[in-house]
């Protein structure tokens, strides 16, 4: 259910006079990190291990986002990457959703890794930045869990 954490009545205000939802967060507990093995390569098990991965291929790259504990050595990745699960599910019919966490961050030039599901969105913050995003998403009023 989504805007779980805020109280109805506000969040029906919000989407009703088409401000930008309040949204509630939780961050997950590992370090991730978005890695790049050869495009041709089969999907690695080690990836496939932790609460959260994504796996994306296209005829030319195939991109994964996994725990950094997973990742062996000489796998091509960018560490450090902390994960806030927005609580969703989100209809598709809603528009502004992501849009709504990000535009806060951007405007305060925090680099995002964001990723969608089915039913929820993951924006990656990198740890040196998180304190601040942390703060900025308050500001938004969105709320962390």
């Amino acid at each position: 259910m989504w805007g779980r954490g805020v109280p109805a009545r506000l969040f029906s205000e919000r989407l009703q006079s088409r401000e930008a939802p309040l949204l509630t967060f939780r961050r997950l507990p590992a370090l991730y990190a978005i890695c790049q093995p050869p495009a041709t390569d089969p999907i690695p098990t080690w990836a496939t291990q932790g609460e959260f991965t994504s796996i994306t291929r296209t005829a030319t790259e195939l991109s994964i986002v996994c725990p950094e504990s997973n990742i062996p050595a000489g796998i091509k990745a960018d560490r450090g990457w902390i994960c806030l699960q927005l609580q969703g599910p989100f209809p598709f019919s809603e528009t502004g959703i992501l849009s709504s966490f990000i535009a806060p961050l951007s405007a305060n030039a925090i680099p995002i890794f964001a990723i969608s599901t089915y039913d929820t969105d993951y924006v990656l913050i990198l740890q040196p930045f998180l304190e601040k995003a942390l703060e900025t998403l308050r500001r938004a009023g969105h709320v962390m869990l």
